[in-house]
């Protein structure tokens, strides 16, 4: 590992939903949901009346699962929010 560098991961969170079952059928649906964080809309001039975003392609949490660090990203800095999301329903 080269001093200085975190070790980056991505980040995958996914929500299963149970639904109520249908009066017609015994077994219940089930739907998977799963949430990605793209890049970084996070506009740095707003202050000073620009428009400009910093790059960051896709959302690396900076720490692990539970902790604050989980929802700040590495590569920018800022926090999840501001990354595009993205959401799968199967």
């Amino acid at each position: 590992m080269i001093k200085g560098l975190a070790i980056m991961r991505r980040r995958q969170v996914v929500v299963r939903k149970e639904e109520p079952p249908r009066k017609t059928t015994t077994n219940s649906s089930l739907t998977i949901t799963t949430v990605r964080y793209g890049e970084c809309q996070r506009n740095h001039a707003a202050s000073i009346g620009g428009y400009v975003v910093d790059g960051c392609r896709e959302f690396m949490a900076s720490g692990e699962e539970g902790t604050s660090g989980a929802l700040a990203c590495a590569a920018c800095g800022c926090h999840r929010n501001f990354h595009r999301r993205e959401v799968e329903t199967e």
